[in-house]
């Protein structure tokens, strides 16, 4: 049995379900919403790569590395983008959550909190890990004000640590939260939601 189950995952209209090959006409959609994989800090696939893309979580999958979503509107059924568990560690009880990417219509809105209060609620309270983890590049400073507004904690950049689509070398920032800290980081993320529902 994997550590990772198939789950569908749904909250404030928002629809976390097992990533398939049938999400790729919408998949591509998403990624066309801004042309985000000419940003080089990501891993946007390009609308002919969507199919390779969807293939190569599917493998992560198979081979227990790696659980990918497609991000929904619960309603309407349009594809938001995509998240993942990867680099999971059964032994120690670890995930990290990172393959994230948003159609640039939904950014800076409720959707990313919603979906990463989801997958830290279900890593938690479900799966009982004692380590969540987060990975970003160094310049994707975006990415790193999203991960330290869930709560995380950063332990620290590693130097020369990967490819970017456009052959130059990252560093990367490491972030991560213990289950201990969960609490009341799960407070706030309900805190911004509930400020959000109000505006």
């Amino acid at each position: 049995m994997a550590f990772v189950e198939p789950v569908t995952l749904r909250q404030s209209g928002l629809r976390l379900e097992p990533l398939a090959l049938a999400h790729e006409a919408g998949l591509a959609a998403a990624a066309a919403d801004g042309e985000l994989w000419r940003l080089r800090v990501t891993s946007v696939p390009e609308p002919q790569d969507t199919r390779a893309y969807i293939e190569t979580a599917l493998e992560g999958r198979a081979q227990g590395h790696r659980f990918a979503f497609a991000v929904l509107d619960d309603a309407s059924g349009q594809v938001l983008g995509s998240t993942s568990f990867h680099d999971i560690l059964p032994a120690v009880r670890r995930v990290e959550i990172g393959w994230t990417w948003y159609r640039k219509s939904v950014q800076r809105t409720h959707v990313n909190t919603t979906a990463k209060l989801l997958m830290m609620g279900h890593a938690f309270d479900q799966l009982a890990c004692h380590v969540v983890g987060w990975r970003t590049d160094n310049f994707n400073f975006a990415s790193q004000r999203a991960i330290e507004r869930l709560g995380a904690r950063k332990d620290g950049v590693i130097r020369g640590h990967a490819l970017r689509r456009d052959g130059t070398i990252r560093d990367t920032v490491m972030y991560s939260m213990r289950s201990g800290e969960w609490p009341e980081a799960r407070a706030q993320l309900l805190y911004l939601l509930q400020r959000h529902a109000q505006d």
